[in-house]
């Protein structure tokens, strides 16, 4: 009939009650999920549309097998970006995922590296501050952050050097301090070697290969605000899902 959606594929439709049964906490994480065999024998398809099923779920991230052993649901190890943390934080949150918590490891004034100063309109050897924390979640470290900021602005910032969390994060001091708020913003995600200074606090040997995403922000003048440089740990996952419709 005319306005009707189409039927999704036979194993589109098991992959997405498996899923759901992951999300509402019926099948836990570490915890034994569908095998091929109990898909056959609890739905009557085929060998080959179980397979795929199970796929879809590896394929996803939901699910990892292990061979002799069976299928298991997957412990979660997301990656949160800077940019992710603006959006939680503006929809009402604290800028922290679940169960994730933020140790506020440096906070001083320092002159401009070359980067910085680029990213932040500067010339080298500008006074800068710069934020660093490190962030921990039920998986272990996440991510180790570091911010800058132009001297000029961290004068009317003083709690940004300071050890000690930020309840609106420096997006938010920003603007409830200064009225310039964060309007456009600039990710760029690439493999970088691990800095002396960033690897113990990482917990791998400095020089390994990592994720590294950086974030430019600009007022609605189009001023730079802050600059922003996550090394994320190893096995962390980078994952968006869009609606293309």
């Amino acid at each position: 009939m005319a306005g009707e959606g189409k039927r999704l594929p036979v194993y589109r439709e098991a992959a997405n009650e498996i899923i759901e049964r992951i999300k509402s906490g019926e099948l836990q994480p570490g915890g034994a999920a569908p095998s091929a065999r109990q898909l056959v024998e609890s739905t009557g398809m085929s060998s080959a549309t179980a397979a795929r099923v199970l796929g879809v779920l590896r394929d996803e991230g939901w699910i990892d097998t292990v061979p002799g052993r069976g299928s298991f649901v997957r412990t979660p190890a997301p990656l949160t970006r800077g940019a992710d943390r603006l959006s939680m934080l503006r929809g009402g949150g604290t800028g922290l995922a679940d169960g994730e918590r933020v140790e506020i490891l440096l906070g001083i004034t320092a002159p401009a590296e070359q980067e910085v100063a680029d990213a932040l309109g500067l010339n080298v050897g500008d006074l800068v501050a710069v934020r660093r924390r490190r962030y921990v979640d039920t998986a272990g470290v996440s991510a180790v952050s570091s911010t800058w900021i132009a001297g000029t602005l961290a004068r009317e910032l003083p709690e940004f050097t300071r050890a000690e969390p930020l309840p609106s994060m420096t997006f938010g001091l920003i603007e409830e301090r200064t009225g310039r708020r964060a309007t456009r913003r600039r990710d760029a995600v690439s493999v970088r070697a691990v800095p002396d200074e960033v690897a113990s606090l990482l917990g791998v040997q400095a020089g390994r290969d990592v994720l590294v995403v950086t974030n430019r922000y600009w007022d609605q003048h189009g001023e730079p605000t802050e600059y922003a440089v996550d090394y994320h740990a190893p096995g962390r996952e980078l994952m968006s899902e869009y609606d293309l419709d």
